[in-house]
């Protein structure tokens, strides 16, 4: 590991410190992210203000090996020492201590948005940025029964809310009902399909995961993952959340409305976003495709996987029933040959191996279901939900021009200038409204940009499983060479037993 200070090795969460609170991307450290997170230490002020005296450069600002000493100083300190120029001089180990500075959640939140408000016309974040505001998890809970129907219930937990909560399909559509009239100009995902009658085990699994999607991209949304709405959802422990939630939000503003941006949107727009809107359209649908191709056959995989789980186990079924095969031994057939005997006795061996191999291709379709296909759904979820984006765009913008001629004839043969003036002001709101609609696919497109990294999610995940599964199985599989290379002992040698049985 490179030295970055004199005294000593940096370790990796020093650097991922420095991302956090560098937020204006300049290389210098923000003051007020700074001091949050010397805060976060739960040191005394007195101490605090010590660490600070001893980093303060006077120059206005903090920099890299200055924030890289604080935390070698709240670290030292949260150990009980004096903390002092000398002790970080003397300092002789081969790397810093890391302190402990808690969940850094709020932290990430606001230096993701004071990056955004420095250059509001990038969405500057990273992957592992967008993964680190929340991460949801799903679990179905034990079927209830209603009056007439049963339904199903979902248990949602969210980290960043500390919050586990019990959600109903319908409230889920609420939701989604809720953000699209609020967020109208940003991508919010689909719902899978409700199925009301005759849900088996896997349509309701199938959901489960695509809900769990659902949530998710919302969760890391830059913009509505700060929202009230979704706060509501996630944290709220009352019941009859979907009309709690639609009273709540009656009438709520959509974003234009809401945000400051909107008046400013016209100098966040560049000049060519229509024309490279038509260009990224045609991309992303370039990518949709791929990304599907690479979904059914990452399936097809899956799918091999646990065929070759059953198949196995069937083999070692058919080889256990051949062994316990109660039919009485004739020695007129045998001639006195003791192979039928032996086989049944090697296969009694070789039964519960394969029963293993079974287990190991089942392991590895499960693992590779949830971590590359699962993977996979999620990036083509967000693509989809890109398009529905861009295709509310086309028809907003249709309209708009449809609007804006009748309007223009209107202003043209009217004498009365109130009227006019009426129809100046919703032109000007309109246009207003159409650059806002632009600003907001911009940062969107960026954002389907961003998660493009879920391909080298996928292909580590798939190598690394791949690895590690099939070298399991050969394991296994060299571990049965013994015992089918000695199904017909040799005379004077003992037969070799299964390691599995002992």
């Amino acid at each position: 590991m490179a030295a970055d200070l004199a005294f000593g090795t940096v370790p990796p969460f020093y650097r991922e410190m420095y991302d956090i609170v560098c937020a204006n991307q300049e290389n210098v450290v923000d003051q007020d992210m700074f001091i949050k997170l010397l805060v976060k230490s739960s040191l005394p002020k007195q101490t605090l203000s010590q660490i600070w005296e001893l980093v303060d450069t006077r120059q206005g600002y903090l920099s890299r090996s200055g924030l890289y000493k604080a935390l070698a100083l709240v670290a030292f300190a949260q150990q009980g020492k004096q903390v002092s120029e000398k002790l970080i001089q003397n300092f002789t180990g081969e790397e810093l201590p890391k302190p402990s500075l808690g969940d850094l959640t709020d932290l990430r939140i606001l230096s993701i948005r004071l990056r955004r408000e420095k250059n509001p016309m990038r969405l500057g974040l990273t992957y592992h940025e967008i993964c680190a505001l929340d991460s949801v998890q799903i679990a179905l809970v034990p079927e209830k029964k209603g009056l007439f129907l049963k339904h199903v219930e979902y248990e949602v937990t969210s980290q960043r809310n500390k919050s586990n909560v019990q959600r109903r399909y319908n409230d889920f559509v609420a939701l989604q009902e809720l953000l699209l009239q609020k967020f109208p100009y940003r991508s919010i995902p689909q719902l899978p399909p409700k199925k009301v009658m005759g849900a088996d085990e896997q349509f309701l699994e199938d959901r489960r995961k695509s809900l769990k999607r659902f949530l998710n991209l919302l969760a890391r949304h830059p913009v509505i993952s700060e929202d009230k709405i979704l706060h509501f959802f996630l944290t709220f422990s009352g019941t009859d959340l979907q009309h709690k939630m639609k009273d709540h939000f009656r009438g709520v503003l959509d974003e234009f409305n809401s945000n400051e941006q909107a008046n400013d949107a016209e100098e966040l727009v560049p000049i060519d976003s229509f024309n490279q809107l038509s260009i990224v359209r045609e991309q992303m649908k370039q990518v949709y495709n791929g990304f599907q191709q690479l979904k059914e056959v990452t399936e097809r995989v899956v799918d091999r996987a646990k065929q070759e789980s059953s198949d196995m186990l069937l083999f070692g079924k058919e080889l256990c029933s051949l062994a316990n095969s109660a039919s009485a031994e004739s020695d007129w057939g045998s001639g006195g040959n003791e192979t039928w005997d032996d086989l049944k006795r090697g296969m009694k061996n070789i039964h519960p191996m394969l029963s293993t191999v079974s287990s190991a291709y089942l392991d590895l379709a499960s693992k590779e279901e949830e971590e590359v296909l699962e993977e996979l759904n999620l990036f083509l979820d967000i693509l989809t939900a890109y398009k529905e984006l861009c295709d509310r765009y086309e028809q907003f913008n249709s309209v708009v021009r449809q609007k804006s001629s009748r309007k223009l004839l209107a202003r043209q043969t009217s004498t009365n200038p109130i009227v006019v003036d009426a129809e100046n002001q919703a032109h000007q709101l309109n246009e207003k409204r159409n650059y806002f609609f632009l600003h907001c696919i911009h940062m969107e497109t960026q954002l389907v940009h961003t998660y493009m990294q879920v391909l080298v999610k996928v292909l580590q995940s798939l190598v690394s499983l791949r690895t590690k599964g099939l070298s399991n199985i050969s394991t296994i599989w060299k571990t049965m060479e013994p015992l089918t290379e000695n199904l017909i002992p040799i005379p004077g040698t003992p037969s070799p037993t299964s390691t599995i049985s002992r």
